[in-house]
């Protein structure tokens, strides 16, 4: 005969190879959570910081930018700032790009 025979599976063996296969999604799963937990969480708690600090801002307080430019801040845009760098020399910057607000008095010490 050309043709061989075909078996039928039984139950108890399909019932294994459905368990293989979510047993095979759990280390997917094991790696998305410690992804979660040690990049993306902690990512998201210093972007509501760096939020939370930009709301807080005021006329007069003294920042640094990303960019190393220290300065006090002279006006308030809902995306620029006016930064007073020297006595009358202002720059423009975004405000995204504020990375600290630096303690009063921080300038003169400089």
């Amino acid at each position: 005969m050309l043709i061989s025979t075909a078996h039928a599976q039984t139950a108890e063996a399909a019932g294994q190879a459905a368990t293989g296969g979510l047993a095979s999604f759990i280390p997917l799963i094991l790696m998305f959570v410690v992804l979660w937990f040690l990049m993306i969480r902690p990512q998201m708690k210093r972007a509501k910081e760096h939020r939370s600090m930009l709301d807080a801002l005021a006329k007069g307080d003294e920042v640094v930018t990303g960019g190393g430019i220290a300065g006090k801040v002279a006006e308030l845009g809902d995306n620029f700032v006016q930064i007073e760098i020297a006595a009358n020399t202002v720059v423009a910057v975004q405000k995204q790009t504020i990375a600290t607000v630096l303690p009063k008095g921080t300038l003169k010490a400089l």
